[in-house]
């Protein structure tokens, strides 16, 4: 990471193998299952486009001040293993993300592990901690995972 950048990373381990966890990343239809930001705007537009699952699957969103609007495409994904999301925000502010969310078999389970990387502005920069990303976004990541292991490990 350098100056220019940030890095927000969480991991967990479920009680569940790489197969029944990977199938609820790579279907954008899937999210509404355990994502964090899910259930801030119950009212919150949806569209989904490009394939059904893996590379090409689009899904964007508009909502409320809270839930904003945006857009993700799924760019990579390797079954069992990971899948790689290009995210764009347009509100509350814009901004541009690579969101990784990877799995290793490991004794008793699969470890996930959601990470995201992105540009920091200058402003952030100058505002250093008050405005981390980690602070900002690590507390919904854990919240997620916690949700992804509690819908996988059903």
């Amino acid at each position: 990471m350098t100056d220019s950048t940030f890095t927000v990373e969480r991991s967990t381990t479920v009680a569940a193998p790489p197969s029944a966890i990977y199938p609820l990343l790579v279907d954008f239809r899937r999210w509404q299952e355990w994502s964090p930001w899910e259930g801030l705007d119950p009212a919150m537009r949806r569209t989904y486009s490009g394939a059904p699952s893996g590379p090409g699957a689009v899904y964007g969103w508009s909502g409320n001040r809270k839930a904003g609007q945006g857009r993700m495409e799924i760019t990579e994904a390797t079954p069992d293993e990971q899948v790689a999301i290009d995210l764009a925000f347009d509100r509350p502010f814009r901004s541009r993300n690579v969101i990784r969310l990877a799995l290793r078999p490991q004794d008793g389970g699969t470890g996930v592990t959601w990470a995201m990387t992105g540009p920091r502005p200058l402003l952030m920069r100058l505002l250093g901690f008050v405005f981390s990303m980690d602070k900002i976004v690590g507390k919904d990541f854990d919240r997620g995972l916690a949700q992804l292991k509690a819908v996988a490990e059903a």
